[in-house]
């Protein structure tokens, strides 16, 4: 079934279902400390933008992704059959 939720530790999988839907990869502002670290999300600009939300490159993205040891869980399609932007980093089994 396409609505049903995968999980994904892919990076080229990642980044290519994120662009794919407009979002780009970002850190809570109020997290981002230092260069490596925070709390990751995707924000999708064009639509909702999220102030609380800081843009970071792809790298820095990904290294805070091993570091934490996190795992993309997304969904292709909602019931129904419509692009579904839902997704959220969840902890690797």
């Amino acid at each position: 079934m396409r609505n049903q939720a995968n999980t994904t530790t892919d990076h080229d999988e990642i980044q290519n279902w994120i662009e794919q839907r407009g979002g780009v990869p970002s850190i809570v502002r109020a997290t981002h400390e230092r260069a490596g670290s925070g709390i990751l999300r995707v924000d999708f600009p064009e639509e909702e933008p999220d102030e609380g939300l800081e843009e970071i490159g792809w790298d820095e993205f990904f290294k805070i992704f091993d570091r934490n040891k996190l795992a993309f869980l997304h969904q292709d399609q909602t019931a129904s059959g419509q692009e579904s932007r839902f997704c959220k980093f969840v902890a690797r089994t």
